[in-house]
């Protein structure tokens, strides 16, 4: 992604950028400190193309050619946008009946489901105490429905680090990880095709850290599933999407609305017994950490 140059009006600058959308050159408009507008070519092999384009569109902004081919693209872009609706009012969003992947699997995220659904399948959906300590964050027994352990993690003192992780595999029934890997499908592919398996592993790692380290201070160590990477990987992706489109990762606005919505009614009590905590902090870094990288990453390009 390179700097093609500077234009002083925002119109000029959306006029541009669709005219090298109608060009074929994918191309992205931001206001510079100065208060100009940026203009970055995506593709490295089009940056030539691009900048004699440039240098042809100050020398004439209003030369019929530019006009002429904006408006044919916002046209274009603007029935695009009313067959996708058309489409999406015709369509039956279930997940469970059929469903076309946006990206191709990600070998991690392939990783990361396997492991889960083993992991869920020895432990029988929680039933199996066997296969559920080892996994859990830390060991507990229980009192009537009230489960008690040993303060402090000593598990996790005494160096087994991986308890602050591998609570995320545990599941406790057919839809709690039907859904969870379904999103996880999704978000971890999308994040694994667009910045790379080793982003979306520090991602996992820290999200599953902090929020089930958080969910064990409130409530305890009786917990599990993948729901709160999931809510992370969803609120990096979100915040990417809107502050850097150039990252190329984007959720549509239902799918916001839905998972925001389910949220607020796990939040209520409304779906059962559900680790609220992990939600809200898996939420909460992934919102946080999305931001900030778009924002160091349009700091960067702009040098």
């Amino acid at each position: 992604m390179r700097s093609i140059g500077r234009l002083p009006e925002e119109s000029q600058g959306k006029r541009f950028g669709a005219f090298l959308h109608g060009e074929g050159v994918e191309s992205q408009v931001d206001q510079s400190r100065q208060g100009d507008w940026e203009v970055w070519v995506l593709d490295d092999e089009s940056v030539e193309r691009a900048q004699a384009l440039f240098r042809e569109f100050v020398e004439h902004p209003d030369d019929p050619r530019f006009t002429k081919a904006a408006r044919a693209v916002a046209e274009k872009r603007r029935q695009d946008q009313q067959e996708q609706v058309g489409q999406r009012n015709r369509m039956i969003d279930a997940r469970t009946i059929f469903y076309t992947p946006p990206v191709p699997i990600g070998i991690l995220t392939i990783i990361l489901i396997v492991i889960s659904i083993a992991i869920t399948l020895l432990a029988d959906f929680g039933k199996n105490n066997q296969y559920v300590q080892p996994f859990s964050i830390t060991q507990y027994a229980a009192r009537g429905y009230v489960p008690f352990g040993e303060p402090g993690l000593p598990e996790i003192r005494h160096g087994e680090i991986w308890r602050l992780f591998t609570p995320m595999f545990l599941h406790f029934g057919f839809l709690h990880i039907f859904f969870n890997m379904l999103w996880l499908r999704d978000l971890g592919s999308m994040i694994e095709a667009r910045k790379s398996t080793g982003m979306l592993l520090v991602l996992v790692l820290v999200i599953a850290g902090a929020s089930n380290l958080a969910q064990y201070l409130v409530s305890g160590p009786a917990f599990g599933g993948m729901s709160g990477v999931v809510y992370g990987l969803l609120g990096y992706i979100w915040m990417q999407g809107i502050v850097d489109p150039a990252s190329k990762l984007s959720l549509e606005p239902q799918t916001v609305i839905f998972m925001i919505a389910w949220f607020f009614l796990c939040l209520f009590d409304l779906v059962g017994n559900v680790a609220n905590t992990v939600h809200a902090v898996g939420l909460g870094v992934g919102i946080a950490w999305g931001f900030v990288a778009a924002r160091l990453s349009i700091a960067l390009r702009r040098g």
